[in-house]
């Protein structure tokens, strides 16, 4: 029960590793009337997981949580070093940047393993960039999370983050984000499923307008997010 619970404490949205600050993109679409309505924040949040969280973090986080319960640093690293590459827009190479730190940051505060502690060293000296994924599989195999449960708070956390900012970008209502969370479950259900025999290798990143949308945002006169 401590395991789940801790699972818990870390993809809380009260959690302080920056999620609420971030759109992904979200916010150039709805400025440029890309996505107007529920239905088209549901359209992105599915583009997001299937293009990008499932297919990319999703898998770099059971690799990650594999190498930290193997005390591997050096695969951690490595794996780091290849999610870095994956992201291209510098905003969401920065977004998983910063909430990957905040993450290590709370957790080199709370009874800590010394090979979190080392990657920590790494992240500060800035040999290894520190993406949220890496860090939080990490911290998932040193603390003993199950796979399964924790891929699937990982993606549900990530949502209900996305489906938070849409609610300050457009007039839905926590109905209509409540609905969204509830119809993307089973898909969240899946890649969480589909993550777990895979390795490095099949990793892949493919959502071109996301990531477009992602550049973009860096240029609007007015922002409400930091990407």
């Amino acid at each position: 029960m401590d395991r789940f619970l801790s699972l818990l404490q870390f993809t809380d949205g009260l959690f302080p590793a920056g999620a609420y600050a971030h759109s992904f993109g979200l916010e150039c679409c709805v400025q440029s009337g890309e996505v107007r309505d529920a239905e088209g924040v549901e359209g992105f949040l599915r583009a997001y997981l299937e293009g990008c969280a499932g297919s990319a973090d999703a898998v770099a986080l059971v690799c990650a949580r594999r190498a930290a319960a193997n005390e591997n640093l050096a695969a951690c690293l490595a794996l780091d070093e290849l999610l870095d590459a994956m992201k291209a827009p510098c905003e969401l190479r920065d977004a998983s940047r910063q909430m990957g730190r905040q993450t290590l940051r709370v957790a080199t505060h709370l009874p800590c393993h010394a090979l979190l502690e080392e990657f920590g060293q790494a992240v500060t000296k800035e040999i290894t960039p520190g993406h949220h994924p890496i860090v939080f599989g990490m911290i998932g195999g040193l603390l003993g999370w199950d796979a399964l449960e924790m891929t699937s708070a990982y993606l549900y956390s990530s949502s209900a983050a996305f489906v938070g900012a849409s609610l300050r970008l457009l007039p839905l209502g926590q109905l209509a984000g409540q609905r969204t969370l509830w119809n993307v479950k089973p898909l969240i259900a899946t890649l969480a499923e589909e993550a777990q025999d895979k390795h490095e290798a099949d990793m892949w990143s493919f959502a071109p307008a996301l990531e477009i949308a992602s550049m973009r945002h860096a240029l609007l006169d007015a922002r409400l997010f930091r990407s």
